[in-house]
């Protein structure tokens, strides 16, 4: 994609009130993201966790979450979220990270974990943490945004399991 038809980008901190929007946007990548990856019924499981309308209310409200959401052209293209760990105050944790399948590729992830580390930064953040599968794809974008693999972590999710990586960014 040339730079003249790339899409104008906002990011915006997320509200209560924008979790419609965040569902919308989940319910257009969840699946996509863990196809590959994951059973059917695990995808099916852990989306009925993670993002029903109270349990979003629960990570703004009661867990400390920060979400953003990224608007391409003025419309909802993606959605992060992170929060402080309780291990440290420098220490963060970026919880989600997902830009719709249409948009992917155009540097709007980039972006996106660009304002996490912003804003994390500007919270006195100094280090940056994430879980991904083992088997994701995801990871090279990570790699070379600069995290590197921390340390292997096996969490159990109902009955299922995230074979995940943590990963590890410094912030300047």
């Amino acid at each position: 994609m040339s730079a003249s038809s790339a899409p104008a980008v906002t990011i915006q901190p997320a509200t209560l009130a924008d979790i419609p929007t965040i569902i919308q946007l989940a319910e257009a990548t969840w699946e996509p993201t863990y196809r590959f990856i994951i059973s059917k019924d695990q995808i099916e499981y852990m989306y009925r966790v993670i993002y029903t309308p109270t349990s979003l209310q629960r990570q703004i409200a009661e867990e400390g979450h920060t979400f953003l959401l990224l608007y391409a052209d003025g419309h909802p293209a993606g959605y992060a979220s992170f929060s402080r760990l309780p291990a440290g105050d420098a220490l963060f944790k970026l919880h989600k990270i997902y830009i719709l399948p249409s948009h992917q590729g155009q540097g709007l992830g980039h972006n996106l974990l660009e304002a996490v580390e912003e804003a994390t930064r500007q919270m006195g953040g100094k280090t940056l943490e994430l879980n991904v599968n083992r088997h994701n794809p995801a990871i090279s974008f990570y790699e070379r945004l600069g995290f590197q693999r921390h340390r292997e972590e096996d969490i159990a999710i109902g009955p299922y399991w995230m074979n995940d990586y943590v990963m590890r960014k410094e912030l300047a």
